[in-house]
């Protein structure tokens, strides 16, 4: 304001153009940071009663919970919403909690009771919370989940998509033992020496055919990082040997005697084709706004992809192997058939019981599919308060209704078509509804914690906790603040 009011000063006592320069360094002039915290503070604020005062007005909202730790060693506990406003279907940061000494299941429904109280929150709303199945999370007895369950039994706990499918290509035996050599060839390139990793980078600058300027460390903790170092190893192989051959160090010449078996080399063009199809997938799955019932479909499509993998492979056609087929001539031994096939298994196992019926997903995606006599008593047996009867006759008149069969075919997503859908079915859009405000992965935890490093840095480690959480909900919220009622309500402070 005091800017303002000297720029106005100044603009209304030039007479020519000499006040020019003075001007615009008044309007250079920053904010000092008391007046950016109080303002951060302000939009945060809003945002955040926004948020509360829509979970209060909605019939269910879904938890994402996750935790992880900063810069300065506190844990961080991401709590996040799922709710349908009115208007769309909202995924907001409702809390960021410090845990600053044990993170038990115990501790962790402590500081969830206390947020709720705090904001007049009922657990009976919850219809679900995922997690990423960590102990303290999913424990049988003392985990966050079955604690909650205690309050509010009709509420559903789900691992998270994401997570579980990163479980089902964990790596053992003869194909982990070559994951970790190229792993030490790389941390031999890499992290012997920086001159060493210099001269690498050097002879990659010279190479014509060189497609990457560097080789990636693998990280076990990033979603994608098993298949992105693969591809670059593979990418930047012959600039690998030739640089391991100018090498003096012995362990130099043990590295090439691996680079240059072809039966290993062979495993390892496997292992990138995998990992590359795995991280396409793991893609699909990433990203804000995505429901149970989005992952749900990219789940059992890429189930019918491995089992095509399996028969390309086992016929030796490689379609869906180009590095195989290439870079590893061929071979295809029993080992590579058999990871495939414990790859499908463990998909099959992890992803074949969901706490919510497939029946009820599979409707929510597509209505006009139930035929099953007793789908009435299972929507029922999901959500108690439903009127079963009321249900089976909106149900005919939906499915015999040829206009909302185009809607649902001209919709752009699963959500619009059921927000647009007539309140006429206000007991099919409640079991919609019901599922559609599920949260199905933590990815969205996963991204704020990102924000938190880039926000709260070693340079800014005394960065106070709630200044951090109101920077976090502003970066990564979709709600625009009400800027006009902000400046209305707000009070100036005057000296005395």
């Amino acid at each position: 304001m005091f800017k303002e009011v000297m720029v106005a000063v100044l603009e209304e006592l030039a007479t020519d153009k000499s006040m020019d320069g003075v001007i615009a360094s008044v309007k250079q002039v920053p904010l000092s940071a008391r007046s950016a915290t109080q303002r951060i503070d302000a939009l945060s604020d809003a945002v955040h009663g926004v948020i509360i005062s829509g979970l209060s007005q909605a019939s269910y909202f879904s938890l994402a919970i996750d935790e992880s730790t900063d810069h300065t060693d506190v844990s961080q506990m991401c709590v996040y919403v799922r709710y349908f406003d009115g208007k769309e279907f909202k995924e907001e940061l409702l809390s960021l909690i410090p845990l600053e000494g044990n993170t038990t299941g115990d501790i962790i429904f402590n500081k969830l009771e206390e947020l709720f109280r705090l904001h007049s929150l009922s657990f009976e709303k919850i219809n679900l919370i995922v997690t990423d199945g960590a102990p303290a999370m999913v424990g049988k007895h003392r985990g966050l989940v079955s604690r909650l369950k205690v309050i509010a039994p009709q509420m559903h706990g789900l691992h998270c998509l994401i997570h579980q499918s990163v479980l089902c290509a964990r790596l053992s035996g003869e194909l982990k033992g070559i994951m970790d050599k190229v792993m030490r060839v790389i941390n031999f390139i890499r992290g012997t020496s920086s001159t060493q990793h210099r001269l690498f980078r050097q002879l990659v600058a010279e190479s014509e055919e060189a497609t990457y300027a560097d080789l990636l460390l693998h990280n076990d903790v990033s979603w994608l990082s098993k298949g992105k170092v693969l591809e670059r190893f593979c990418a930047l192989l012959d600039e690998v040997k030739a640089f391991l051959r100018l090498s003096k160090m012995q362990a130099a010449d043990d590295h090439l005697a691996f680079l240059q078996d072809e039966m290993s080399m062979s495993y390892v063009a496997f292992l990138t084709d995998i990992f590359g199809h795995l991280n396409h997938f793991n893609l699909q799955l990433q990203g804000r706004g995505k429901s149970v019932v989005d992952m749900i479909e990219k789940l059992e499509s890429f189930t019918r992809k491995l089992e095509l993998f399996q028969s390309d492979i086992s016929s030796g056609t490689l379609l869906h192997f180009s590095t195989l087929k290439s870079q590893g001539r061929g071979r295809v031994t029993g080992l590579m058939v058999d990871f495939i096939k414990q790859l499908q298994a463990n998909f099959k196992s992890r992803f074949e019981d969901y706490s919510i019926p497939k029946d009820i997903i599979s409707f929510v995606r597509d209505p006009f599919t139930v035929r099953s006599a007793d789908f009435s008593s299972l929507a029922k047996k999901t959500i108690p308060s439903l009127d079963e009867a009321a249900f089976q006759l909106e149900l005919i008149d939906f499915q015999t209704s040829s206009l909302l069969s185009d809607a649902l075919k001209s919709a752009q997503s699963v959500d619009e078509f059921w927000i647009t859908c007539s309140e006429e079915y206000r007991w099919i859009k409640k079991l919609a509804f019901y599922v559609l405000t599920m949260f199905p992965s933590t990815y969205t935890c996963e991204s704020t914690f990102s924000s938190v490093n880039a926000i709260k840095t070693h340079e800014r480690n005394r960065l106070m906790h709630k200044n951090l959480e109101n920077c976090l909900r502003i970066k990564m919220t979709s709600i625009s603040p009400d800027i006009q009622k902000i400046v209305t309500e707000g009070r100036c402070q005057f000296s005395h």
